[in-house]
């Protein structure tokens, strides 16, 4: 139904962005079929590599046999905190194996990313001049320019 639904407005749009819960569950399987790219985050921390590889077989499996157009975009690492080294660990080990495919733009730790939600708000109308805003800036600038 999402897949009819995107198809009749898709044309209106440059980009169309759906935001998924972090889970499995049929709205993001469902967001995966309708989809033709999905940008993976992962966070900066241990279990996300878990996570990671699990995502990846799902994915697999929807191009099999659903969408086979889709494509990764990219996976976006986030929450990163570079006093941590786990956060450093984690950013060395996704270069490490999945490289091209890594976007450039990390997304840090920052708390007016937190604090925009309870507000309502994107953190562009929240707090543009935030590390966390220009941090997505710069991811947009970078889709941008890759898709270009």
């Amino acid at each position: 139904m999402l897949k009819k639904s995107l198809e009749k407005i898709k044309d209106d749009y440059d980009y169309i962005l759906i935001d998924c819960a972090p889970s499995l569950g049929l709205i993001t399987l469902n967001s995966l079929v309708a989809a033709d790219a999905v940008i993976i985050p992962i966070q900066c921390e241990y279990f996300a590599l878990e996570g990671l590889g699990k995502l990846l077989n799902t994915i697999k499996s929807v191009q099999k046999i659903h969408n086979a157009d889709l494509e990764i975009e990219g996976l976006l690492l986030t929450m990163f905190d570079s006093r941590l080294r786990l956060s450093n660990q984690v950013v060395d080990e996704v270069r490490k194996h999945f490289s091209s495919m890594v976007f450039e733009t990390i997304i840090r730790r920052n708390t007016r990313l937190g604090e925009a939600p309870s507000y309502g708000e994107s953190i562009i109308a929240y707090d543009a001049t935030s590390k966390g805003a220009v941090n997505y800036l710069n991811l947009a600038q970078e889709l941008l320019k890759k898709n270009s």
